[in-house]
C-alpha cells in the first residue's frame, strides 16, 4: 500500500452489523488530517484576501456575443467583483434577509452567479442553487423546502420562476434578474406580492460601507439539493468549514504532487455551478487569485470558447472527454496512412515511458512538440491540469489523454455529501489509471462488507461499500433527519458506492449498492456492473438494463452508435434512415447478438445476458427526465417511460 497508511484496525461482523476493513488515510496526511489555519472562518475571506492582494487581476471573464459575432473575453477584476458582491450583499439585507436567511441562485454559469454567491458569503446568508434539470416542480419544491426568501435569476429562467410563484410566494418575496426584467413580468409578480428588480436596480439599493456580520466555520454556507435517482431532491447541508477544508486540501494535494495554482492560472467554467464539483474548483481559483472564464452555454461552441480562453486548468466529465477523444481519433484516422503510423508510433513510445514511471513532462518531450501539440491546442494550448469526475472515465479515454494531452490527468471521486472530491488519483502516478486514487487530506476511508452482494471488506482483495469520515463532509440532509441517520452512522458516511482496494492503496469503483435486484429464480443482479460491461461494445453509446423479481431474464434499452448501425445497414443494402433502422428486427437481432457476445467475453453469467433489446434512436436525455445532470440513469423514470 504505497499511497495510504492504516490508522485503525478492521472490525469483525457483530450485532447484525457487517464487518468493515481497516481505516486508511492518504500518505499525505499520515500524521493527521489537515487542519484549517487559525482565523479562517468563511469562504468570504478567500475573495476579500485576493481582492487585497490582486485588486487588478482579471477574475471573471465572458465573451461578448452579439447577433452577428462573438468577441474576445471581457474581464471584471478582483476589486470590481469584490465591490459588486459587497453592494449586492447590503442590498439583500435591505430586503429584510438576515444572516442565516436563504437566497436562491438560478441560472447557468456567469459572473452574476458567482457575484450573488459571494454577496451571500459576505453576509453569512445561506445560498441555495436552484436548477430545473431536476424537473419543473423541483424549483418550487426547493424554494418551499429551504424557505428561500430572495432569488437571483437568469433572464431566460424568469418565466419558469413566475410560473411556480402561486405555490411558493409564502417564502419568496424578492426576485432579482441577472440582467433585465420586463414591466409585464414585474406586474405579474407584484400581483402575487413579490417584488422584482433588474440587476442594476437592485445594486442601487446597496452600499459599500455596510458593516459585515461576524462569521463562523459552523455557519451553513450552502444547502445544495442533489438529484436523487429516486424520490424528492435531498438538501445537503454544507458548512463554511467543510467548503474551506475541501478548497485547502485541493491546494495541499497540488502542492505535494504537482504545482499549485497562482494568479497566472486560468480556469474554464462550464460544469454547472449549481453542483459542488465546479463550485469547489472556482472557490479554489478565487482563493489563489486565478482567473475564471465562462463558456457561452452552448455545447456546440465548447471547444471554440476553450481555444479563445486558453485555460491552464480544465475540469471535465467523462462525456466531454469522450467527445474530444472521438473527434481527435476520427481526425487522426482520416489523415492518411503515414500520419496514422507516426501517431501510433509516438503514442506507443510515450505510453511505454509512462508505464516505466517517467513523469508526464519527461516521458517524450520531443514527441510532445512534434506530434501531440495539436491535441494540446484543441484544449487551448496551455492546459497543465486535467481533472475528471462525476462518473467513471473509460480506461481507453483516460490513457489517451494521459499520453496525448501533454498535461497530468487526475480522476477523482466525490459526492455532494463529501463536498466534492474525497478520493483523487495522483496525476503523475501512472499505475493509478482506472482508479479514483487515494483519500484527500481531510478524509479517512474504510470499506464495509455487503454480504448480500458477495462483497467482503476483509478478503484478500477487499471489496465493500465506501465509507468516509473527516473534515469535509456534509452536516446532514435539511429537514430529513431520518435520511441523515440512514447514511451517517457513528460518524461514518455510507456512500452507497462499492469500491475495491488496489494493492497500491488506490480505490476502484466497481458497483453501486442500491442498483441491485433479484430475478425470479432468486439470483441477485448488480445492474451497473453489467451495464459497464455491455458498454464496451462499440455498437452502442448508452444502455439501461432492466429486470425484476417476477421474471427470470434481463432486457435492455439501447442507444446504438449511429455510424456503426448505418455501416452495417450499407453492408446489407438497407436504405432505411436511422430511426427506421432502430425498428428493424434484423438490426435489433444484430445488436443483441453483439452485446451478448461482449457479455460472454466479459464472463457474464447466463442470467446476466440479455433476452431482448429495444433500440432507441435518441440519446437518453434530461429533457425527458431519464438521466440526472451528472448523466446517471434515473431508473424509476426510465421504467415509467419505456414500460
Amino acid at each position: 500500500m504505497d499511497f495510504i497508511v492504516k490508522v485503525e484496525e478492521s472490525r469483525p461482523a457483530a450485532d447484525g452489523r457487517p464487518s468493515a476493513g481497516p481505516v486508511y488515510r492518504s500518505i499525505y496526511a499520515k500524521d493527521g488530517l489537515m487542519e484549517l489555519p487559525e482565523g479562517l472562518e468563511s469562504p468570504w475571506q478567500f475573495l476579500s484576501d485576493s481582492a487585497k492582494k490582486y485588486p487588478n487581476n482579471p477574475m471573471l471573464g465572458r465573451r461578448q456575443v452579439t447577433e452577428t459575432k462573438v468577441g474576445p473575453y471581457i474581464w471584471l477584476t478582483y476589486q470590481e467583483v469584490h465591490d459588486a458582491a459587497l453592494r449586492m450583499g447590503s442590498a439583500i439585507r435591505s430586503r429584510g434577509v438576515n444572516p442565516g436567511g436563504r437566497c436562491g441562485i438560478f441560472g447557468s454559469n456567469c459572473p452574476q452567479w458567482l457575484t450573488a454567491m459571494e454577496a451571500c458569503n459576505s453576509h453569512a446568508i445561506t445560498y441555495v442553487p436552484l436548477y430545473d434539470t431536476l424537473g419543473a416542480n423541483a424549483v418550487e419544491f426547493i424554494i418551499n423546502h429551504a424557505e428561500v426568501s430572495i432569488a437571483f435569476v437568469q433572464e431566460n429562467k424568469i418565466p419558469a420562476i413566475l410560473s411556480c410563484l402561486p405555490n411558493c410566494s409564502t417564502h419568496l418575496k424578492t426576485i432579482v434578474s441577472f440582467a433585465n426584467i420586463s414591466s409585464t413580468q414585474k406586474e405579474e409578480a407584484e400581483g402575487l406580492g413579490v417584488s422584482c428588480f433588474s440587476w442594476e436596480e437592485f445594486s442601487q439599493l446597496g452600499n459599500l460601507d455596510c458593516e459585515l456580520p461576524p462569521k463562523q466555520r459552523t455557519d451553513i454556507c450552502t444547502i445544495m439539493y442533489t438529484s436523487g435517482t429516486t424520490g424528492e431532491p435531498k438538501g445537503v447541508i454544507i458548512t463554511n468549514g467543510a467548503i474551506m477544508a475541501e478548497v485547502l486540501s485541493v491546494e495541499q494535494i497540488l502542492f505535494l504532487t504537482d504545482k499549485v495554482c497562482t494568479e497566472e492560472d486560468s480556469y474554464f467554467s462550464f460544469l454547472p455551478l449549481a453542483h459542488i464539483y465546479d463550485q469547489i474548483m472556482e472557490s479554489y481559483c478565487i482563493y489563489k487569485g486565478s482567473s475564471i472564464g465562462f463558456w457561452r452555454g452552448d455545447i456546440r461552441f465548447l471547444l471554440e470558447d476553450l481555444q479563445e480562453l486558453r485555460p491552464t486548468m480544465f475540469c471535465g466529465v467523462p462525456r466531454v472527454y469522450d467527445r474530444i477523444y472521438t473527434g481527435v481519433v476520427n481526425k487522426v484516422s482520416s489523415g492518411g496512412a503515414l500520419r496514422k503510423t507516426l501517431f501510433q508510433y509516438a503514442y506507443n513510445y510515450k505510453l511505454a515511458n509512462l508505464e516505466k514511471g517517467l513523469p508526464q513532462e519527461k516521458a517524450a518531450p520531443l514527441l510532445d512538440k512534434l506530434v501531440f501539440d495539436k491535441i494540446k491546442q484543441a484544449l487551448g494550448g496551455r492546459v497543465r491540469i486535467l481533472l475528471s469526475g462525476a462518473a467513471p472515465l473509460p480506461r481507453h479515454v483516460e490513457e489517451f489523454f494521459r499520453v496525448t494531452a501533454c498535461s497530468t490527468l487526475s480522476q477523482g471521486y466525490g459526492l455532494t455529501e463529501s463536498c466534492g472530491g474525497c478520493l483523487t488519483s495522483i496525476g503523475n502516478v501512472f499505475p493509478m489509471m482506472g482508479t479514483v486514487g487515494v483519500p484527500m487530506t481531510t478524509i479517512e476511508t474504510r470499506l464495509e462488507s455487503v454480504p448480500e452482494m458477495g462483497y467482503d471488506a476483509l478478503s484478500s482483495v477487499p471489496r465493500g461499500e465506501i465509507c468516509l469520515r473527516g473534515k469535509s463532509l456534509f452536516s446532514g440532509y435539511h429537514k430529513q433527519q431520518d435520511l441523515t441517520e440512514e447514511v451517517l452512522v457513528d460518524g461514518w458516511f455510507h456512500t452507497g458506492d462499492i469500491g475495491e482496494l488496489q494493492p497500491n492503496g488506490a480505490m476502484k469503483i466497481i458497483d453501486r449498492k442500491k442498483n441491485i435486484f433479484k430475478l425470479s429464480q432468486g439470483e441477485y443482479v448488480a445492474v451497473e456492473n453489467i451495464e459497464s460491461k455491455y458498454l464496451q461494445c462499440p455498437l452502442i453509446t448508452s444502455i439501461w438494463v432492466y429486470g425484476n423479481s417476477f421474471e427470470s431474464f434481463l432486457v435492455a434499452v439501447v442507444v446504438p452508435d449511429r455510424k456503426a448501425l448505418e455501416d452495417w445497414a450499407a453492408e446489407y443494402n438497407l436504405t432505411d434512415d436511422f430511426k427506421s433502422l432502430c425498428q428493424n428486427l434484423k438490426a435489433r437481432k444484430y445488436i443483441l447478438d453483439e452485446l451478448n457476445s461482449v457479455g460472454q467475453k466479459q464472463q457474464l453469467r447466463g442470467f446476466e445476458l440479455l433476452k431482448a433489446v429495444h433500440l432507441e434512436p435518441n440519446p437518453l436525455d434530461m429533457e425527458r427526465d431519464l438521466i440526472t445532470p451528472t448523466f446517471k440513469l434515473k431508473r424509476p423514470h426510465l421504467l415509467k417511460y419505456y414500460k
